[in-house]
């Protein structure tokens, strides 16, 4: 597979020594390595136990590249403006240009060709800039891992990780590498990204059968997969596109279902398509059948098509949606997937835990009690040796204790002898010490219930005595009542031992219940205020944890949530699919919930209708952030649940994720502005072009004045991506409707075709315009037509009563007057333009004033219509981003 050395010796000492082993080090090993033996496998990979080298490590990740599957850049400034030509429409405008030039329409191609390469231009322009922005955001978030280099553990980036590593593990790491485990710890590794295994797998050092599968590889641990419990160190062997998640991860990429949005930009394509092949097919036809040039009917249908076709989407798309990821990170919001800024504006459901985001999310320490109640010196000094000699996942009670105070119990008689690594079934984390007289005591502490089932005895003031359930009662009554007042509780036992190599997890037996540890984490300044704003901009809340009902409850009604509406975790357990679905309606607080449960609740939610955010850090939300529609995490996060994510919060606060909500909607109303300025004027004016070419005895406008046009309305539509969103917009969840779009571009396509003919009796019957004439006034109001509508549908408000941004207004006026300046510039017989007299242009102007005005009319009219129309739920639908698991054969 990889990594084969040219001999089997150690590897040298010494710097010289290292860059002699680089010299010889081929990258390459037996497909087989996780059948060597340790030593062996370690010598072909001519590393050490301890790690490599600094200037080895340099030296190998310029040989065999950064640890990614993929390419760090979005492609090479040359290859961005390279693809911009691979649009049908940019090609076949080429091909015609060059079929004019074959047949001596020289002038011709040469306009077309200028058209056509100042459009890519500008697409090119913003699509480059929008890629460049997105590498810069994404290098903010990447991911660090612990290594051991000259002998010492430091973090460096995922990238830089190279075969011959030693890599660090621990609870909540993402694995970044292929490789074997030279040493673990109670390590349990998820697997399910590659064998679609929900359970975590038991992974050890030792060897596997050289033919062993995935499955079966019990001492190897492969890239994307995730720790679940224990520690370990694993040799690197494969990394970046030598690994086995890299074989599949084109598989993987093809098997993730488009978003919403995206689905509505594929179906919006396909509908202008189907209008543009009718409308070009009828026209270039019925142009051939009246005797009109072949070559002139040609162009001037392509050249409707490309009118028709809003060709500067993909562009507007990216630049609209980089500029949003810009602005939510200057706010703390950093998105990893782009079309992740459309699911943001239309969720309208958070579930969320509450430490952090509800609470301060800073945890002290605020009582150490033993069985009867009384404040105890020896369960702080248990909990402070618990908490400090721990070596697995860090987590705020464990420095909360750490953080007491330090005067009361000392811990320098104590050594750490062993420990027993948290899990999310145990609930428990023990550790084994020695104390001054050399007695072994294993101390273990997490949730009252789950300390109390190891437990079969009390440590109370007159000594050991027989857990009962009396004792078992006023454990619980006092487990109550503290959490009803809004403190966080845990459980402490020991047991003493003599004489012991070793502890596993069934040492955890017949333990003595010894105290009660009290944490507090009070309500967030604020964060009523926050919960009212989303709530505001149609987003509920709906909690999720796994702390008991009592602290949950204590803590809704402080922050004005609803705390009569609870699940627990064994209520949910004995409801079947459909009994959940109705369930998960009616309930605010969910608590005592495993990591499984989390992901039934947020499918369940779904099911019901709802566009889903859950927000969570921990190992345990993973897989519910795979289940949501909008999955959200933050920075402080484990690799888990930070690589399940869809957007990162800088800063663990609710405030931040209304920006980011509010962002993403005003993302989303720009994109959808360019649609309806571009659907609403370009329809009708191609419609009616193409009618005026069947009863004029000349065409309306020539094929290189539609590119002209096309080209010119084009330019105020970039500064779309930056324009002004009026408040309204961004009050409630808003989705993409391709039958409004329809209703849209069909009224507003009627108004403007009637202008249009308008327009084409007051040059025949009024003017008695020529063709020249005709053809330069059409010109001149449908740029004027097209800029104004820009203005127009912007906004559902009157275009007076909102303010579009400098940057639009701007470019709209100094468009509109470069229009009518055209005509009259040198240049404009090369365009087949004529100068227009005063009358005229004042009619074009009355004209276009008027299309405003019914304009206006016709906007109130659909959007009075849509906002009476019953809101449309969202049906659900499979989830956007979750990747279905891929199984690897042997």
């Amino acid at each position: 597979m990889v990594i084969e050395a040219a001999d089997g010796t150690d590897r040298p000492g010494g710097i010289a020594g290292e860059e002699k082993s680089i010299s010889r080090f081929s990258g390459r090993v037996e497909p087989a390595y996780w059948s060597l033996e340790t030593d062996e496998l370690v010598g072909r990979l001519e590393t050490s136990t301890s790690g490599l080298m600094r200037v080895d490590a340099a030296a190998r990740l310029a040989k065999f590249g950064r640890n990614e599957l993929a390419p760090r850049s979005g492609g090479s400034a040359l290859s961005v403006f390279a693809r911009q030509f691979r649009s049908p429409l940019v090609l076949v405008l080429v091909f015609a240009a060059a079929v004019s030039a074959f047949v001596g329409e020289g002038h011709e191609a040469a306009i077309i060709g200028v058209i056509v390469l100042a459009s890519c231009a500008l697409s090119f322009t913003q699509e480059y800039g929008a890629s460049r922005a997105m590498e810069v955001l994404q290098q903010r978030i990447s991911r660090k891992a612990t290594v051991l280099r000259d002998s010492f553990e430091r973090t460096v980036d995922v990238g830089e990780i190279v075969p011959g590593d030693v890599v660090c593990l621990s609870a909540g790491s993402l694995i970044p590498v292929d490789g074997v485990i030279l040493e673990s710890r109670d390590f349990n590794v998820s697997e399910s990204v590659l064998t679609g295994e929900t359970f975590p797998v038991v992974k050890s050092a030792g060897r596997s059968a050289p033919e062993a599968g995935i499955t079966q590889r019990t001492n190897a641990v492969f890239t994307g997969t995730s720790v679940r419990s224990g520690t370990a160190k694993v040799l690197a062997v494969a990394t970046g596109t030598q690994t086995e998640f890299a074989s599949i991860a084109e598989a993987l990429e093809r098997r993730i279902p488009e978003t919403e949005f995206a689905r509505g930009i594929r179906m919006f394509g396909y509908l202008m398509t189907e209008i543009m092949l009718v409308i070009v097919i009828l026209v270039f036809f019925a142009n051939v059948m009246l005797n009109r040039p072949f070559i002139e009917s040609l162009l001037f249908s392509l050249a409707l098509a490309v009118g028709l076709t809003p060709e500067l989407l993909p562009a507007i798309i990216s630049v609209t949606l980089a500029r949003g990821a810009r602005t939510m990170a200057a706010n703390g919001v950093i998105v990893r997937r782009l079309d992740a800024i459309e699911n943001l504006g239309s969720m309208d459901l958070l579930c969320t835990d509450k430490t952090g985001t509800l609470t301060e999310g800073v945890i002290r320490l605020d009582g150490w009690f033993d069985v009867e109640g009384n404040s105890s010196i020896d369960v702080l000094q248990w909990a402070r040796l618990n908490a400090t000699l721990q070596t697995g996942l860090k987590n705020p009670l464990d420095e909360a204790i750490a953080g007491a105070p330090r005067g009361q119990g000392n811990l320098s008689g104590f050594s750490k002898i062993d420990e027993i690594p948290y899990d999310f079934v145990r609930k428990r984390l023990s550790v084994a010490v020695h104390d001054s007289k050399r007695e072994q005591i294993l101390v273990t502490k997490g949730a009252v219930q789950n300390v109390l089932d190891a437990c079969g005895f009390v440590q109370g003031s007159n000594g050991l005595k027989p857990l009962g359930a009396t004792e078992r009662e006023a454990i619980d009554e006092r487990f109550r009542r503290w959490s009803a007042q809004g403190y966080r509780v845990l459980g402490l036992a020991i047991r003493r031992f003599q004489g012991k190599a070793g502890f596993s997890r069934g040492d955890e037996t017949e333990m003595a219940f010894a105290g009660f540890l009290l944490f507090l984490d009070p309500p967030k300044e604020g964060v009523r205020e926050i919960l009212s704003a989303l709530a505001d901009r149609g987003i509920g809340v709906k909690v999720i944890s796994g702390d008991n009902r009592y602290v949950a409850a204590h803590l809704a009604e402080a922050v004005g949530l609803q705390a009569d509406r609870i699940m627990t975790g064994e209520d949910l357990s004995k409801l079947t699919k459909n009994g959940l679905l109705a369930g998960v309606r009616n309930t605010d607080l969910f608590v005592e919930i495993d990591p499984n449960q989390k992901e039934r609740i947020v499918e369940a939610l779904r099911r019901s209708g709802h566009v889903v955010g859950y927000l969570g850090d921990g190992i345990n939300d993973a897989p519910a952030l795979h289940e949501a529609d909008i999955g959200i995490s933050v920075d402080t996060a484990v690799d888990v649940a930070r690589e399940a994510a869809d957007i990162i919060l800088l800063k663990r606060d609710l405030s931040v994720l209304v920006k980011g909500v509010d962002d993403g909607r005003k993302t989303f109303a720009n994109t959808m502005k360019y649609i309806s300025i571009t659907t609403s004027a370009n329809f009708g004016n191609m419609i009616s072009m193409a009618a005026a070419s069947l009863y004029l005895p000349f065409l309306p406008l020539l094929a290189k004045q539609i590119l002209l046009n096309n080209f010119l309305s084009d330019i105020p539509a970039l500064a779309i991506a930056g324009d002004n969103v009026d408040v309204d917009q961004v009050r409630r969840p808003r989705h993409w409707d391709i039958h409004f779009v329809r209703r849209f571009m069909v009224s507003f396509g009627l108004v403007s075709s009637l202008f249009d003919f308008a327009t084409f009796a007051f040059l025949l019957l009024a003017v008695h315009a020529t063709a020249a004439t005709f053809q330069t006034a059409w010109f001149v109001e449908s740029v004027l037509t097209e800029l104004a509508i820009v203005l127009v549908v912007r906004t559902r408000r009157r275009l007076w009563r909102s303010r579009p941004s400098l940057l639009l207004a701007g470019l709209a006026v100094g468009i509109g007057l470069t229009t009518i300046a055209i005509p009259f510039a040198p240049f404009a017989g090369w365009f087949g333009f004529v100068p227009l007299a005063a009358p005229v242009l004042a009619g074009l102007l009355a004209i276009t004033a008027l299309y405003v005005l019914v304009s206006e009319l016709t906007k109130s009219r659909l959007f009075d219509h849509g906002s009476r129309a019953k809101p449309r739920r969202r049906t659900p639908a499979s989830n956007p981003h979750r990747t279905a698991p891929v199984r690897i054969p042997g």
